[in-house]
């Protein structure tokens, strides 16, 4: 049976090293993740690529609040889609919606245009949508590769029975990766609840700057050891 997919989201190399040692099978690289994550630099993109020989999504996001985007936002995310492609992103992360919360297929089509061959990710925008059956049925006729999702909940423990129905709708069309609130102590009842074989997080610990700031002297950064603590969480699950 294939090795249990782990993904980590990093905002750094330092972060993208640390995944990638400690166990990580994919990155998901933003900026900003205390906003919920952001477009990262092409700079931070080729060096990260250079740190790691692991996968590397990229988040398209432009602003933080909601997904539903101006014309001269959608106008960035495009650019920026076809510089971090051109710099060896291994795919993108995006979400559009209306503003009913809806998934805007017209965006969706474009963006997967742009990607081409390469991954396309739809985030957790998903979790605004009430109707996340037909929305599933949306993003495969669409051609996603992959959905972020907690089913709606506010955790992925919390929405553990909505990911489930989406495992099992996807019927290996689309890849479910449960987001949010995954630790060590709880991964093995959530994958087997679900039928997942893949999990997402963040493992971030507060690092101390000594040369901080006026402001708040810490930072956010990828925990080495709770990475490697959720790696040997997955290798455990038969």
């Amino acid at each position: 049976m294939a090795e249990l997919l782990l993904e980590v989201c990093v905002a750094s190399v330092q972060d993208a090293i640390n995944a990638r040692l400690h166990g990580a099978n994919r990155l998901e690289l933003n900026v900003a993740l205390e906003l919920g994550g952001l477009t990262p630099t092409v700079g931070l993109l080729r060096e990260v690529k250079q740190s790691s020989e692991i996968p590397v999504i990229v988040m398209i996001r432009p602003r933080a609040g909601g997904f539903h985007y101006s014309q001269s936002e959608i106008a960035v995310m495009q650019r920026d889609t076809e510089s971090l492609l051109e710099v060896g992103a291994d795919g993108i992360a995006i979400g559009f919606l209306t503003p009913q919360a809806r998934i805007d297929e017209g965006l969706l089509t474009r963006f997967r245009r742009l990607t081409n061959d390469r991954e396309l990710v739809f985030h957790r925008a998903f979790d605004v949508i009430s109707d996340q059956t037909a929305a599933l049925q949306q993003l495969i006729d669409c051609g996603v590769n992959r959905v972020l999702t907690s089913g709606g909940g506010q955790n992925a423990l919390e929405g553990r029975d909505r990911i489930g129905e989406l495992q099992r709708q996807s019927q290996s069309r689309i890849e479910i990766l449960p987001a949010s609130g995954i630790d060590a102590t709880n991964v093995a009842d959530l994958l087997r609840s679900t039928g997942c074989r893949q999990v997402h997080g963040s493992f971030r610990r507060h690092h101390h700057d000594p040369a901080g700031p006026v402001g708040p002297a810490t930072y956010p950064a990828t925990c080495p050891q709770a990475v490697a603590s959720m790696r040997a969480a997955l290798d455990r699950i038969d």
